[in-house]
């Protein structure tokens, strides 16, 4: 009987994430595949680079599995080449933000994240196409993409940071006028964020989307139209459905948001820019990626 061929890796490493250097992730990596027959390349992404040096370098090795080593950035920048591929994509999580990675069970231990990645139990998940980008994970509108904008410009850092630009949202009760069209649906909402929710939590492991499935076929637009203690409570410790009056949910497998202004956006923890209108539209399972079997 003739052996299976030894499985192909190649983990794409992204220095800037986290506190961890390329380095130390090769050592990682090195160490586990010591005693395994399992071929694998790293690759370490330069300061600067742009997605044609990555498609390249993916076909010049042609891996039957793609490893992001990184946050969640890097993550849907992989997902993003590889959507649509017959190649699936395993997550080692090395980033500030693994919201991807915590949402999909997939450990922060490397050795565990690697053991994962060896089982090679693959599944379908969906993305959301908006606008021009593909999103894997959380994308917003308001609040929470202006924060992203403050942290990576460095004028935002810790808790305290965040406290304050929050505290300032309120008592300048600066809001947004929006238009949400889902089908044959049409509403207009005053609120602080819109989010775009192909999955259950961000990052900070706050429950934004109690009943999020990334394998459903459907998204949710979830308007932020109150901001509370409760509230954020509620996210952090017993996620659950929220008060109508205070956090509005819609599914649907297409929208259109327009606002009155030009607003802040960000998707999948990358600041965007400034826009008033958004279209999103699910792309369902099209991209293959490599999980925990119990999920």
């Amino acid at each position: 009987m003739q052996e299976n061929p030894s499985l192909k890796y190649l983990f794409i490493v992204n220095p800037g994430s986290g506190n961890k250097d390329a380095d130390s992730w090769s050592k990682e990596i090195g160490e586990f595949f010591k005693e395994e027959k399992d071929d694998f390349d790293i690759y370490q992404l330069p300061e600067k680079f742009d997605l044609k040096e990555i498609k390249n370098k993916i076909a010049s090795v042609e891996p039957e599995n793609v490893i992001a080593v990184g946050g969640d950035g890097t993550v849907t920048m992989l997902a993003n080449i590889l959507a649509g591929k017959n190649i699936p994509l395993g997550i080692l999580p090395g980033g500030s933000a693994n919201g991807m990675a915590k949402e999909l069970g997939i450990p922060e231990t490397p050795a565990e994240a690697l053991a994962i990645i060896k089982e090679d139990f693959i599944k379908n998940l969906d993305l959301i196409k908006i606008n021009d980008d593909l999103c894997l994970h959380m994308s917003d509108l308001g609040l929470n993409a202006r924060l992203i904008k403050y942290f990576d410009e460095g004028k935002l850092r810790g808790k305290i940071g965040y406290a304050k630009v929050i505290v300032r949202a309120l008592w300048h009760n600066e809001k947004m006028y929006v238009t949400i069209r889902t089908g044959d649906a049409e509403v207009k909402r005053v609120a602080y964020m819109v989010v775009f929710a192909n999955a259950r939590m961000y990052g900070t492991g706050a429950v934004i989307n109690p009943e999020g499935k990334p394998d459903d076929g459907l998204f949710e637009v979830i308007v932020v139209r109150k901001l509370s203690v409760i509230a954020l409570l509620k996210m952090l410790f017993r996620p659950g459905m929220f008060n109508p009056k205070h956090i509005e949910i819609f599914s649907c497998s297409s929208a259109g948001i327009t606002t009155t202004q030009n607003i802040h956006f960000q998707v999948d923890g990358e600041y965007i820019g400034r826009v008033n209108k958004v279209r999103a539209v699910i792309q369902p399972g099209i991209i293959k990626m490599i999980l925990p079997k119990n999920k």
